[in-house]
C-alpha cells in the first residue's frame, strides 16, 4: 500500500503542492490528473523519492520511504515523463544494466531481456544504439526497465508518449493485468480516455490542491457528467475553450 499524508512542496516559499493525501492499495490503479501547473509532476517526483516534501509523509507498506529510500526505489518501477537514457548503449545493454543494478541473476536476466524485446517488437533492434531509436522505441525500453524485476509498486508518468495505437492498447491491457496481479499502480496522464477505462480511482489536482478524489463512476454521478473529460473540464478548466478556439480560427483566417 502506498500512502501520501498531507504532502506539500514549496519553491521559494511558493506552494506547488498543498496538503495532498491519498491511499493506493495493492490491486488498485490511481489515475493522477491535472492541467499544466497543477502540481501533478511535483507530486509524482515526491512519490518516486526524487523530491523531498516540504511537509507531509509518504509511506509504502506502512513505512516512511525516507527511512530506507534505496530499498523503496528497489521495490518500485518508474517510467518518467522525460526519459533520460544512455544513448551510447543499445536497448539490450541498457536493460542488462538495469537488471544488474536490480541484482537479477544472469541466467534469468538474459532470456528475460530477449523475451521483453520480442514482446515489445524490438527483437531485431535490441542491438542498435538507443540514439537511433524513435520516441516510441525508447518508451518501450523504459517500460521494460520498469517491469524487469517484477516490482510491487509501479509509477507511470505519461507512459503512452510516443507509442503507436497497437502498443498503447497493449500497454493499457498490461496495466490492468498488473493490478490484477496485486501491484500498486499510480498512473499520471493527460490521456483522460485511458484513465477513465483502466483506473480504479482518480485524483484530480488544481493549483496544487486536490479538486476531486473518487472513483470515475462516483465523480460522473456527483458532477452529473457523462464522461471523465466533462468532469475534468468542470473542475479545473476556467477558460471558455470553444470561444478561444473560435477566436484563434478568426485570427488566422482574417484578411487585411
Amino acid at each position: 500500500m502506498l500512502e501520501a499524508r498531507g504532502l506539500s512542496k514549496l519553491y521559494a516559499r511558493i506552494p506547488a503542492v498543498q496538503s495532498v493525501s491519498f491511499i493506493v492499495k495493492p490491486g488498485e490503479i490511481l489515475g493522477l490528473l491535472g492541467p499544466n501547473g497543477s502540481g501533478k509532476s511535483t507530486t509524482v517526483k515526491m512519490l518516486t523519492g526524487l523530491l523531498e516534501p516540504s511537509t507531509g509523509l509518504i509511506l509504502f507498506r506502512d513505512q516512511p520511504i525516507r527511512d530506507d529510500l534505496t530499498g523503496y526505489r528497489r521495490r518500485m518501477g518508474y517510467v518518467p515523463e522525460a526519459p533520460d537514457l544512455y544513448n551510447y548503449l543499445s536497448g539490450r545493454e541498457y536493460l542488462e544494466l538495469i537488471g544488474c543494478l536490480r541484482e537479477i541473476p544472469g541466467r534469468r536476466l538474459e532470456p528475460l531481456i530477449r523475451r521483453l524485446l520480442e514482446l515489445f517488437s524490438l527483437g531485431s533492434d535490441g542491438g542498435a544504439r538507443i540514439s537511433s531509436y524513435s520516441k516510441g522505441m525508447r518508451q518501450k525500453i523504459l517500460i521494460s526497465a520498469a517491469l524487469i524485476d517484477d516490482p510491487p509498486l509501479l509509477v507511470f508518468d505519461e507512459p503512452l508518449s510516443g507509442l503507436d495505437v497497437t502498443s498503447a492498447l497493449i500497454f493499457r491491457d498490461l496495466v490492468r493485468r498488473l493490478a490484477q496481479a496485486g501491484k500498486t499502480v499510480v498512473y499520471s496522464s493527460h490521456a483522460l480516455e485511458t484513465v477513465e477505462k483502466i483506473c480504479t480511482r482518480v485524483l484530480i489536482l488544481r493549483k496544487g490542491r486536490v479538486a476531486a478524489h473518487d472513483s470515475v463512476d462516483a465523480l460522473r454521478d456527483l458532477m452529473q457528467s457523462p464522461s471523465l473529460e466533462d468532469v475534468f473540464a468542470q473542475l479545473v478548466i476556467d477558460e471558455d475553450t470553444d470561444r478561444i478556439a473560435g477566436e484563434i480560427l478568426e485570427a488566422v483566417s482574417a484578411r487585411p
